[in-house]
């Protein structure tokens, strides 16, 4: 039997599809919240992070909805590969910064934007096709989501750092500085000089005047000591010149 018109998908200007959502199961009289969702097609985005045939773009994200959250929601559509939320839409940026855990940075409680990676295209028509009156459930009681005090109350403990994990993080920094340490050291000893050939009437004289031809230096000291070489290099072939015994072919 085919099925009613209530049951139909709701498609709204833009081809957007309204998708009702229900904080819990106990509110079945409160007023739903609704989210607009369609099929992530940007041409001029390049992100293989976003797959332009099992991505689904939502708007009016609230803020109680985590990623693990709107996991769980949609895995009901077919097996969720990634959530990406956002304060806006834009272009994906990398998910690491290259800073430790305990300096990221926070996000502001507003309503975001997703990009849901499905693994299958399915689960895109499938979330596209979910009618609105079949409203979908943030917090159950297998997966609950704390609101009010109770989410400060996490909040707050969630931002305590524990001095063991502290002090990991600080132990396994200070192994890799030591280690780009030595590997400097080392390519310091290995560097590569400039010879430059010195003919005379009577004999061949070879100099070796040493330039450091080191990458990735991150110290100013260090690259302020291969500027000095440079500029003591550059004056004792001026001075090879003007002998007339500078011959480089």
């Amino acid at each position: 039997m085919a099925p009613s018109a209530d049951q139909h998908a709701r498609v709204i200007p833009g081809g957007f599809t309204v998708l009702s959502l229900r904080f819990s199961e106990d509110d079945a009289h409160a007023a739903l919240h609704q989210l607009c969702v369609k099929e992530h097609r940007v041409r001029a985005e390049s992100s293989t992070n976003r797959p332009l045939d099992r991505t689904l773009f939502v708007l009016n994200v609230p803020p109680y909805c985590t990623e693990s959250v709107i996991t769980e929601m949609f895995s009901r559509f077919g097996p969720v590969q990634s959530v990406e939320l956002k304060e806006r839409p834009g272009a994906s940026e990398p998910s690491h910064s290259g800073l430790t855990k305990h300096f990221t940075d926070k996000h502001r409680q507003c309503f975001r934007v997703a990009y849901i990676v499905f693994r299958h295209a399915s689960g895109v028509n499938a979330a596209k096709r979910h009618p609105e009156n079949v409203p979908l459930v943030v917090s159950t009681a297998e997966r609950p989501v704390r609101t009010g005090i109770h989410k400060w109350i996490q909040q707050y403990s969630d931002s305590l750092i524990k001095a063991s994990s502290l002090q990991q993080d600080i132990d396994q920094f200070m192994n890799d500085y030591d280690r780009q340490k030595e590997e400097i050291n080392a390519a310091k000893c290995v560097c590569s000089g400039i010879i430059i050939m010195c003919k005379s009437h009577s004999e061949k004289k070879r100099t070796h005047i040493g330039r450091s031809l080191i990458s990735n230096i991150s110290s100013v000291s260090d690259i302020a000591e291969l500027r000095k070489k440079f500029e003591e290099d550059k004056q004792r072939i001026a001075v090879l010149r003007a002998q007339r015994k500078f011959r480089p072919y």
